[in-house]
């Protein structure tokens, strides 16, 4: 009986965890100098590699050319990924997206805050402030409440395409660096952040569409755990 109880376990943790690009993605530090190349111009590190499970710097993708390449960017500071990329490895839905110079973005990892919650429809993870239908800030407080729910992490990843993600499609050309314009950050998330259904305008048929579709992607077991939200999730623990 103790056997047939340690094994569900055993069984639990595999399900709940993280593949190694997706833990590395969360953990990496970006718009660092790169050691190799830190006497060079343009050496901060702003490339993920998917198969090494590393930031890489321009200069190193010589060395990764055949390698799955994830362009990462920067908002007000904190490091985002186009959402039009992320999706194509991993279920977005429920991630607020913010839009910035015509780009829809999702935030890696959640940010620092210190207004108080004023509002009933906050992050499940972090308790951020968050338009309506989202429940999550960022593409980590959605893996840290799932992992907490002990949901299956498989259900909402994708097999990574090698041709969604090459070396000839990195867009190399400075404007990796989206917003370190403001200071307001809590200003500037409440005027930039637009939702799909917002996008599409005021039609009521076509938002429900859109909800109804995202609805759909959602597997039942994360349904069923946002009925009923666990205040208190763990912060994921660091990257080793």
């Amino acid at each position: 009986m103790m056997r047939e109880g340690h094994e569900e376990e055993e069984m639990m943790m595999m399900l709940a965890k993280k593949p190694a690009w997706l833990e590395g993605l969360m953990a990496e530090t970006f718009f660092s100098s790169c050691g190799i190349h830190e006497s060079r111009r343009k050496s901060e590190k702003n490339v993920f590699c998917l198969l090494c499970c590393l930031s890489v710097c321009p200069h190193c993708l010589t060395s990764h050319r055949s390698h799955p390449l994830l362009q990462v960017r920067r908002y007000v500071y904190h490091d985002v990924v186009r959402l039009s990329d992320l999706e194509k490895l991993i279920d977005c839905s429920y991630i607020q997206p913010y839009t910035i110079n015509g780009a829809k973005v999702i935030f890696i990892n959640q940010r620092p805050q210190s207004r108080a919650k004023v509002s009933s429809n906050v992050c499940f993870t972090c308790d951020r402030i968050l338009q309506e239908p989202f429940h999550f800030c960022s593409l980590s407080c959605k893996v840290d409440y799932l992992q907490y729910q002990g949901d299956d992490l498989s259900s909402i990843l994708y097999r990574i395409d090698e041709s969604d993600f090459t070396f000839s499609s990195l867009r190399m050309d400075g404007h990796d660096q989206l917003g370190e314009i403001s200071t307001m950050e809590e200003d500037t998330d409440d005027i930039m952040v637009m939702s799909d259904q917002w996008e599409q305008g005021n039609n009521s048929n076509k938002k429900e569409k859109t909800k109804k579709k995202k609805e759909s992607k959602y597997s039942p077991g994360m349904v069923l755990s946002l009925g009923s939200r666990r205040k208190g999730a763990p912060h994921r623990a660091p990257f080793s």
